[in-house]
C-alpha cells in the first residue's frame, strides 16, 4: 500500500485523514502543520502520495505544491479544499495537483480518490 504524508494546519483534519487512510490500509509516514515543513518532510521521507491543505500558515498548499513539483515532477499530490476555494483548485491543477478532496471528509470518496491516485 502507498505511503502517505499528510500536510494540514488543523490537527483535527490530520487526525481524521490519518484514521480514514490507515483504516483503508495506507501507511502514514509523516504529518506536517504547514507547507514549509511539508516540503522538507516530502524531500526527506519520499512518500508515494502527499495530501496538502490549500490554506495553511508559513507556506500555503499552492506554494508547497509548486516546490514539491519543482523537485519531483512525478509527485502525486492530493489537494484538500474547503468550500469556496474553486479559484485555488484551478490554480492547483495548473501546477500539477493529481486530485482534490473536500472538507468535511467523506470516507468513501477520500478512499476512492487516494486509491485512484496511488494506481495512476
Amino acid at each position: 500500500m502507498a505511503k502517505i504524508l499528510i500536510v494540514d494546519d488543523s490537527r483535527t483534519s490530520r487526525k481524521v485523514l490519518r484514521g480514514i487512510l490507515e483504516e483503508a490500509g495506507y501507511e502514514i509516514i509523516g504529518e506536517a502543520p504547514d507547507g514549509e515543513q511539508g516540503v522538507q518532510m516530502y524531500n526527506e521521507l519520499k512518500p508515494d502520495i502527499v495530501t496538502l491543505d490549500i490554506t495553511m500558515p508559513v507556506l500555503d498548499g499552492i506554494g508547497a505544491l509548486k516546490k514539491i513539483k519543482e523537485r519531483d515532477s512525478d509527485a502525486k499530490v492530493v489537494m484538500v479544499t474547503a468550500a469556496g476555494q474553486k479559484s485555488k483548485m484551478v490554480e492547483a491543477v495548473k501546477y500539477g495537483a493529481s486530485e482534490f478532496v473536500a472538507k468535511p471528509f467523506d470516507r468513501d470518496q477520500l478512499s476512492a480518490i487516494i486509491k485512484k491516485v496511488a494506481e495512476a
